[in-house]
């Protein structure tokens, strides 16, 4: 498992009085830092090897402004062509959204996915949950 302290923002905050769920996805792709880092080490776009295909987002309780947030995140399975990650996102002892990111092993210059290579594998693997 991978955990990424998030500071909330008071621009982050809705009319409503908490973070507004537009945030929280982002919150979860900073989360997915580590990951990249596994995927590509520079982190440099030149050199990226996946591209999203699916998120969900589970809303559970609402997440506020006053609070220190963490996002978790593991890898939930390892495919052909793709992964896909759980991510939750906690403030103190509560569980305030969950959702799963897919993604594929993607060659930009060729404009297709490809197999996860086994070194790739191995370091995805890592971090199931």
């Amino acid at each position: 498992m991978i955990e990424t302290p998030v500071i909330p923002r008071v621009s982050e905050t809705d009319g409503a009085g908490h973070i507004n769920n537009t945030v929280i996805p982002i919150w979860f792709e900073g989360g997915r830092t580590e990951i990249f880092r596994l995927l590509t080490p520079d982190l440099q776009f030149r050199n990226w090897r996946v591209a999203l295909v699916n998120m969900n987002v589970d809303y559970l309780a609402q997440t506020y402004f006053q609070e220190r947030a963490l996002v978790r995140t593991w890898v939930a399975k390892v495919g052909n062509k793709s992964f896909t990650l759980d991510e939750e996102l906690w403030q103190g002892d509560r569980l305030c959204a969950r959702g799963t990111a897919t993604y594929v092993y993607f060659d930009y210059h060729a404009q297709e996915a490809q197999p996860v290579p086994a070194e790739v594998r191995r370091a995805l693997q890592s971090h199931i949950r």
